[in-house]
């Protein structure tokens, strides 16, 4: 998968970061989650009291994006992100983070500064990145472009297994509620709403396994890049 680009879309929790793992590893290439670029940043707002701003004073939060430095970088065989030189990746999940991580995916400004990151990732050995803008916006020339959806329930009791697993206490329907307000806010947003478009291939994870994806992805490359 020498230089291809495959592109991965999807609702909140359709576990796009998951498969993309998973396939980055069976085509040996990078794979970059964009949404852990935006999650850093509302990790940034979080924790610098600058939330409060969004509303009120976006000019003064647009002015704080010179002093946030996202990057990826190897730790062991793995990409990990790293905000102002500090490995966030263990923070990025909290609910605090997802609550939040809609409303400044929103701002134009910030949207601008991440595509730009992502465009300039090296792409030389091929790349899978996830997110929800990736094959409309980022790379709208990816050799493939998939789409993941599932339904709400579905994607909710993933969720919050994930966060249960990882010691939140938190309930079910707080979890469905975050969701039901990021798919709304994504969807319709006005800077790169999510959306599937033409030539997407859409996949309905619903009652798929991550190995029935995986499986069906590799015959989907197949098909798309050496048939």
């Amino acid at each position: 998968m020498v230089g291809k680009i495959i592109a991965i879309d999807g609702h909140a929790s359709t576990g796009k970061s998951s498969l993309a793992k998973y396939l980055s590893k069976e085509f040996n290439c990078i794979h970059i989650n964009s949404g852990s670029m935006y999650r850093a940043i509302a990790l940034y707002m979080i924790k610098n009291d600058l939330i409060r701003y969004i509303g009120r004073d976006i000019n003064y939060l647009i002015s704080k994006l010179d002093d946030i430095n996202i990057e990826f970088k190897e730790v062991g065989d793995k990409l990990k992100l790293f905000l102002n030189g500090k490995n966030i990746e263990k923070d990025l999940n909290s609910l605090d983070v997802s609550n939040e991580v809609s409303n400044i995916a929103a701002i134009p400004e910030i949207r601008t500064k991440l595509v730009k990151l992502q465009r300039e990732i090296d792409k030389s050995n091929g790349v899978i990145m996830d997110g929800r803008d990736i094959g409309s916006v980022v790379f709208p020339n990816a050799d493939l472009k998939l789409f993941l959806t599932a339904s709400i329930e579905v994607r909710a009791k993933r969720r919050y297994d994930e966060l249960i697993k990882k010691g939140s206490n938190i309930t079910f329907s707080d979890v469905l509620k975050n969701i039901e307000d990021r798919d709304h806010k994504d969807s319709n947003r006005k800077t790169s709403p999510l959306i599937i478009d033409d030539d997407a291939i859409v996949i309905d994870n619903t009652n798929k396994s991550i190995t029935d994806q995986v499986e069906l992805i590799k015959e989907i490359v197949k098909s798309t890049f050496y048939n």
